[in-house]
């Protein structure tokens, strides 16, 4: 936003609340992440997940902000949420009376969200015994034992705190959404990301001191994530435009109507969905796993290391699936055919109907392609460089997509709010003018 845009924030009330709102929220849930779960040795906990460093792990406490490695009451994050939200989603095409519900407008998208909140709280349920249980047969470096008191009341006791956390979290992204700026759950996983982000600049800084990093290799770092950053903003704003020729009418003696616009379709008309979506189903399985004292369902955590094979093309995979998957939800090809052709609009050289949707449907398909590309590779590549010599983790490419993608979706409805309250402004001094006419 331009310097002129960020003066006039002081001007529009309706927007400088939404976002006190929106920071006062997200400040609760960063203080939550300091609230330790009760039953916990601390120094036994940290010494456990310094020894699993370079694992899942770090990439699960990543996107809780940190909450997970100190077992906070925020420890589940808001996976459970994105989780419950993506099988509704799943379960939206495969079952009748959820496709029905989804297209009965507001109140079918409320009885849909109710679903979500339900399914949300059985799954932090068994991800909180799952990991109470795990935790229970956890050691710390030393071999001293995490549980002071294991047995069915820590069981519970942190079964009730987790899925109460998590609860609030996800009432908390609702309020952002609602009566704040941007998407709410994306926001709590980008201030999660952020907050970790001068941890990891402190421990690059101990590693160049200690020599354990070349000075080179941090600047080669520094120079990575500029080249992603704007990869990802020019990525982003990508569009490709299909011509729209509307028809001249004649109403009596005049002419009206007619001239030409355009249907921009982005490269990635899913935005960071896919690669929080992919994550979610990869992360917290496989943490829960990392706490089960079984030996082959450790081998098979163990398997899922950021840095192996099969966890990266697991991943690929899923964010390619939620690529396609979002962008259909998302953009309805036949809809936008039917409200071209009762407008009167048409794609030149295309047949208005049917065929300007397989039209679009096509050209959407295609764009589909790259973006899920362009999402895969940023997801990727920069996050294998990175931990091939062995930098923090913090600085791979599904962190700088989350960061960069909400930060640019949350500019965008800022933006909007303050061209309505531009319009609404020109409309007001329209109306005191004609009164004076």
């Amino acid at each position: 936003m331009a310097l002129a845009d960020t003066l006039n924030l002081n001007k529009i009330p309706e927007l400088n609340r939404r976002i006190i709102i929106t920071l006062l929220l997200l400040a609760v849930f960063r203080i939550g992440v300091f609230i330790p779960t009760p039953g916990i040795d601390a120094e036994a906990l940290s010494g456990f997940f310094k020894s699993s460093s370079g694992t899942l792990l770090d990439f699960a406490t990543m996107f809780t902000g940190g909450a997970l490695e100190r077992f906070s009451i925020f420890s589940l994050g808001i996976m459970p949420y994105i989780s419950a939200s993506i099988i509704l989603q799943l379960l939206t095409i495969v079952i009748p009376q959820l496709e029905k519900l989804s297209k009965e407008g507001e109140s079918g998208r409320k009885t849909i969200t109710q679903y979500t909140r339900y399914l949300t709280i059985v799954l932090s349920l068994v991800q909180a015994m799952m990991i109470a249980v795990g935790l229970e047969s956890m050691h710390g470096t030393a071999g001293e034992p995490i549980v002071l008191n294991p047995g069915w009341g820590f069981r519970l006791f942190t079964v009730l705190t987790l899925t109460t956390g998590t609860s609030f979290l996800m009432w908390v992204g609702e309020q952002i959404t609602e009566r704040g700026i941007g998407n709410g759950i994306s926001l709590i996983i980008f201030v999660g990301i952020v907050a970790r982000m001068p941890a990891a600049v402190y421990s690059t800084v101990s590693l160049v001191r200690a020599g354990e990093m070349s000075l080179f290799f941090v600047l080669f770092l520094i120079l990575l994530m500029v080249a992603v950053v704007a990869f990802i903003v020019f990525m982003e704003t990508g569009q490709r435009r299909i011509p729209i020729q509307y028809p001249k009418r004649v109403v009596g003696r005049k002419v009206m109507g007619g001239g030409s616009q355009h249907l921009p379709l982005k490269i990635n008309s899913a935005g960071v969905i896919p690669p929080i979506f992919a994550s979610s189903l990869i992360i917290f399985p496989a943490t829960a796993a990392n706490f089960i004292d079984v030996p082959i369902i450790k081998t098979i955590a163990n398997s899922f290391n950021p840095d192996g094979i099969l966890y990266n093309l697991l991943y690929v995979a899923l964010i390619i699936f939620f690529t396609y998957f979002y962008t259909a939800i998302q953009f309805n090809p036949k809809e936008v055919a039917e409200n071209l052709k009762k407008f009167g609009g048409f794609v030149p050289g295309i047949r208005p109907g049917s065929n300007t949707a397989e039209y679009i449907d096509t050209v959407l398909g295609r764009l589909t392609v790259w973006g899920a590309l362009y999402l895969a590779a940023v997801c990727v590549l920069p996050s294998f460089l990175v931990m091939e010599f062995n930098a923090p983790f913090y600085f791979g490419g599904t962190a700088l997509l989350i960061v960069v993608g909400v930060a640019m979706d949350t500019a965008q409805q800022i933006e909007s709010h303050m061209l309505a309250r531009s319009y609404d402004g020109l409309l007001k001094k329209g109306k005191v003018r004609g009164k004076g006419f």
